[in-house]
């Protein structure tokens, strides 16, 4: 039913155009006048609604997605948590430093750097009992508001 509605909307803005655009062209016509340039009404929907998609898309990205790289940062930490529980469990302690758990795994490459591309901050405490996973955050700068922990 509304597809039927949309065709029928369709065609009478088609007719209007039309007709407007010949009564233009017998005008432009009999007064010696150039072709101006008519553009369909569907078209100037069209080109709006893309210059408003263009307008709004940061607004949009920045409402939709802003935790975006929090969400990926914090799962990545709780990855890195299991694998170095299990090397607690394997070895007896937690690593000295957090690159010796990529070993040779392609896998975990990138598994060292948060989304922003920064170096996670590995601290090991009370001998290899504990420890501290930091990401740095946007900014890059350990300890400030930005930090995932």
């Amino acid at each position: 039913m509304l597809d039927l509605i949309t065709q029928l909307l369709l065609w009478c803005e088609d007719y209007k155009f039309s007709k407007s655009k010949k009564t233009r062209r017998q005008f432009e016509k009999e007064n010696n006048l150039p072709k101006t340039i008519m553009i369909h009404p569907v078209w100037k929907l069209v080109i709006i609604l893309v210059i408003s998609i263009l307008l709004l898309q940061p607004v949009i990205g920045y409402v939709f997605f802003s935790d975006y790289g929090l969400k990926q940062t914090s799962e990545k930490i709780v990855e890195i948590n299991k694998i170095l529980e299990k090397e607690r469990t394997d070895i007896g302690n937690y690593p000295e430093e957090l690159k010796t758990i990529i070993r040779n795994n392609p896998l975990r490459k990138n598994i060292t750097k948060d989304y922003w591309g920064n170096e996670f901050f590995y601290q090991q405490l009370e001998n290899g009992e504990s420890y501290t996973i930091i990401s740095k955050g946007k900014d890059g700068v350990l300890k400030t508001e930005d930090d995932v922990k």
